[in-house]
């Protein structure tokens, strides 16, 4: 670095020092107070002796970055096929959601396949750790437990154990010397994040970090904290499910969006590697008001139930109900199915929920919440081996969704034979038929949802007015 020199100027009234003359001070205002007060030093950085040999990318060794799987199934899709050397994975999720549990099986998996693992927690003590280590049977001998909340202390673990992964929980706890603050302020995490991946990056050190999250479910402390790691994953699942759900926000090295499905259970957390039966009713009939849809996940489509349930009200306004879906794309569904379905929701109270916890909120679960809200309303039952496909517009018309072949290959899989899907649909797998929708009323003519039952105990009409795709 060189140091030049260059005036500066203050007021001579508040001051104020400024980069060059002004005829009044721009902060007290006054008149002729500018002066020139000497000269200020001015760093300029100049080239410098590199650090490493710059090569052509063809020539650069990738087999010190080849991801190492930790041995959980689900947690190796999120991160694109395991851990890679050097890399910081950030974990955040709500109190109790299980991301202890789920990063104590990891720890073991990685120790029987890949030696020592170090578990550094500022929350607990060692001992609490140990018993929950105990009750889910993630005891290893290369799992080593250490209690700090001093980065200084816990480098000085890392030097003493030389572990091949190292796993903080959490990063708010942590604190360091050398920034103001507390522990879980802005300065101090940034703080411990910069050293840790420092450490990361000069040996090659795989580290997975634990955060909090704020109340609206976002990751807690700066935002500059999701910028300097790695990958970002979103741990979430409802409190009265088991289910527990692992969402790719950020990846480096593989896909961002993939999703990953776990069961939480007494005795620890297993893998689901086939999550599409937990979010259906399995039923020996067709009930109203019922609609399966597929949804895509990251890469990973999943089958969906939607319920509805239409009920007379004498309040002025009726309720409308949300469970697991978008309020405000629900109220435009039923304002389009009102509109261009005519179907009469005046003075009733619409209820819409999803089965099992799961969150349907993509475009491709419009016809069937739309669908489901007609079969409640007509008291007509949908056929249970029917599965729709398709995304409403304002005018009435349904459209296309990505992945319609991946999603019906899905539903065929677990034995439904109909689907409704909208024009230009694409190839569809053995076994399915296909009833093509322009709109929704065509949509409903299809279905026979476009009248009422004439006879509420005899069986559903639905399948009579169903026909094959030409």
């Amino acid at each position: 670095m060189v140091k030049t020199a260059r005036p500066i100027f203050r007021c001579a009234e508040c001051g104020h020092e400024v980069a060059k003359w002004f005829g009044r001070c721009p902060e007290c205002q006054a008149w002729g107070s500018i002066e020139e007060r000497g000269t200020a030093s001015v760093t300029r950085v100049v080239a410098g002796a590199p650090t490493s040999v710059a090569r052509p990318i063809g020539e650069v060794d990738i087999e010190s970055a080849r991801a190492l799987p930790t041995g959980v199934s689900e947690f190796d899709r999120v991160l694109g096929g395991g851990l890679v050397p050097g890399a910081v994975v950030l974990l955040a999720g709500e109190p109790g959601v299980g991301k202890s549990t789920l990063l104590l099986e990891a720890a073991h998996r990685w120790a029987e396949s890949h030696g020592r693992c170090l578990y550094v927690t500022g929350e607990e003590s060692a001992g609490q750790v140990r018993l929950r280590a105990e009750r889910t049977g993630n005891l290893h001998g290369e799992m080593y437990l250490a209690a700090e909340s001093e980065l200084s202390a816990l480098l000085g673990q890392v030097d003493e154990v030389k572990p091949s992964m190292l796993i903080v929980d959490s990063i708010q706890t942590m604190s360091t010397m050398s920034a103001q603050g507390g522990p879980g302020g802005v300065t101090q995490v940034r703080a411990v994040a910069s050293g840790l991946i420092a450490m990361a990056k000069e040996r090659g050190l795989p580290i997975v970090l634990v955060g909090h999250v704020t109340k609206d479910g976002s990751v807690a402390g700066p935002r500059v904290l999701e910028h300097l790691v790695d990958v970002v994953l979103q741990f979430e699942g409802d409190r009265h499910s088991s289910l527990r759900l692992l969402r790719g926000i950020k990846n480096r090295y593989g896909a961002a969006d993939e999703v990953g499905c776990f069961e939480l259970r007494d005795d620890g957390i297993a893998c689901v590697p086939d999550p599409s039966g937990l979010f259906l009713t399995r039923r020996d009939k067709a009930v109203e008001g019922t609609c399966v849809t597929v949804i895509v996940e990251g890469k990973r489509p999943m089958l969906g139930e939607v319920q509805a349930l239409v009920a007379k009200t004498n309040l002025p306004a009726p309720r409308r109900a949300v469970s697991g879906l978008d309020s405000a794309r629900i109220a435009m569904a039923l304002a389009v199915l009102e509109k261009r379905g005519k179907v009469n929701l005046f003075q009733k109270d619409v209820f819409t929920a999803t089965v099992g916890g799961m969150r349907l909120v993509e475009p491709a679960a419009d016809l069937a919440v739309v669908l489901a809200v007609a079969s409640a309303e007509r008291e007509i039952a949908l056929p249970a081996d029917l599965v729709v496909l398709g995304e409403v517009g304002l005018a009435g018309e349904i459209r296309r969704v990505n992945g319609v072949g991946k999603r019906l290959s899905e539903a065929a899989r677990l034995g439904f034979k109909k689907a409704l899907v909208p024009p230009d649909h694409g190839p569809l797998p053995d076994g399915v038929r296909a009833l093509v929708a322009h709109d929704l009323v065509s949509a409903l003519e299809v279905l026979g949802l476009n009248r009422r039952h004439s006879s509420k105990g005899s069986e559903s009409k639905g399948s009579e007015s169903i026909t094959d795709d030409d």
